[in-house]
């Protein structure tokens, strides 16, 4: 079932996806070699209940975070604990909050300190397929439009698409339908219809798009052990047009102030 929202729920929804970005910015800051992924996750939640809202993860079916900080070969839901960050690191963190009874949900790649070309071209190029994606989520679309941008500017620089962790509605509930894979068919999955909100969220890795999953039931690693970038946006279908409900621009003001 497809929960359709009103401009005013998306517009709360909106509310929510901006909190998160202020919330990735605040964490920006912190960001550096020498600090525990535990750190970073305690200035988040602070900085989410200082703005009235709850964390969207914390709990969520067991996670005991309010990030996924994903260092290096983690693609994703990397557990925050004793794990230090050290220079040349490429940590991937995402953020989920609750205001106003909807979900907000946004992930960017940073990097730590000074990473190597190849790192900062996969986090460059994993943004970057982000947009084309957006580009191509208008109403009358489908999802597999979105996928096949995603999956054909990727493999052209020898990268791949992880297959098994995909997009997703967003709304009252952190998860809702439809799914949104960062692979596909042109003409082929749901259509895309105004109302509709998701998030697009691609997760590419250098080497190969096989994954496995550790022992704690959460975090998920690249199998080759290469490393992995993702980026997320909460999106909106409008008629006519498609709307960012999240920002990265405090984010990236932040990242700007540091070099």
């Amino acid at each position: 079932m497809i929960y359709y929202k009103t401009d005013e729920e998306i517009e709360l929804i909106r509310l929510s996806s901006l909190l998160v970005g202020k919330t990735l910015a605040e964490v920006a800051r912190h960001i550096q070699p020498g600090i525990t992924t535990a750190s970073l996750d305690k200035v988040a939640e602070t900085f989410i209940r200082d703005h009235g809202a709850v964390p969207g993860f914390k709990g969520y079916g067991g996670f005991p975070g309010t990030l996924c900080v994903s260092v290096n070969d983690v693609v994703v839901h990397g557990i925050p604990g004793n794990q230090v960050l050290k220079d040349g690191d490429l940590v991937s963190v995402d953020c989920g909050v609750i205001l106003n009874g909807f979900y907000g949900d946004s992930a960017y790649s940073f990097a730590v300190g000074n990473v190597t070309e190849e790192v900062q071209l996969l986090m460059e190029r994993t943004k970057k397929s982000l947009y084309l994606g957006i580009e191509a989520a208008k109403a009358g679309k489908r999802t597999g439009d979105i996928g096949f941008e995603i999956q054909a500017y990727v493999e052209q620089f020898g990268y791949s698409v992880v297959r098994d962790l995909v997009g997703h509605g967003l709304g009252r509930h952190l998860h809702e339908k439809p799914e949104v894979p960062n692979f596909g068919k042109r003409g082929v999955g749901t259509m895309l219809q105004p109302g509709l909100v998701i998030c697009i969220e691609p997760m590419i890795n250098l080497g190969r798009r096989q994954v496995s999953q550790d022992k704690d039931g959460w975090t998920i690693r690249t199998a080759d052990r290469k490393p992995s970038a993702h980026f997320e946006h909460a999106i909106a279908i409008r008629e006519g047009s498609t709307d960012i409900l999240s920002s990265f621009d405090e984010i990236e003001k932040v990242l700007e102030s540091k070099k």
